[in-house]
């Protein structure tokens, strides 16, 4: 059974990220290397840079799909508070 917050984007993003965890521990093996500055920088960037798209896709998507339901809610029994505090608290990420 899923769980309620999991979303078709969520194994995607797993991957993703298990991807940078990889590039984050090669980055550390570089500095006890004690590679050059220049190269640590590059990998750095390129984690920080799919980190970053992750949190993205996990955003937009949450945006999508949670607060879509939302709205189905508040046309049925009218809007409600808490989806509209989770929307502003969620917009705080991008």
């Amino acid at each position: 059974m899923k769980h309620p917050h999991t979303h078709s984007s969520h194994p995607a993003l797993i991957k993703r990220l298990r991807r940078a965890g990889g590039h984050l521990n090669s980055v550390i093996e570089m500095l006890e290397q004690g590679r050059e500055c220049l190269d640590i920088a590059q990998q750095l960037q390129a984690v920080e840079k799919a980190i970053s798209q992750a949190k993205k896709v996990l955003v937009q998507d949450h945006i999508d799909h949670c607060l879509e339901h939302a709205l189905e809610d508040a046309r049925r029994s009218g809007p409600s508070a808490a989806s509209l505090d989770e929307f502003k608290q969620i917009t705080r990420y991008l």
